[in-house]
């Protein structure tokens, strides 16, 4: 009896893990609305690339998004909308 309660304990654990790291998973996406665009776009790993490329591009330090202010994302956006993913659909 003690073994299946064990195992029953372990199980629950297991699926309690399972779901709660599932749904964080979910809230870590991010969608930010471009305003000058009129448009959303997903910050994923793909994006976060494309906006170290511009930093790189404009020769600027690593800043997060979130910390510039309108003008500086106003940008950025109108570079991202000038060089979109070709791979991607």
């Amino acid at each position: 009896m003690f073994k299946i309660n064990r195992i029953l304990f372990s199980a629950i654990l297991a699926m309690t893990f399972l779901l709660t790291s599932g749904i964080s998973g979910c809230a870590g996406r991010v969608r930010i609305y471009d305003e000058y665009h009129s448009d959303y776009h997903h910050w994923d790993r793909h994006e976060d690339d494309a906006y170290r490329r511009y930093l790189g591009e404009h020769h600027e330090d690593y800043r997060e998004y979130n910390k510039l202010n309108k003008d500086q994302q106003k940008d950025y956006w109108n570079w991202r909308h000038g060089h979109p993913d070709n791979d991607r659909h």
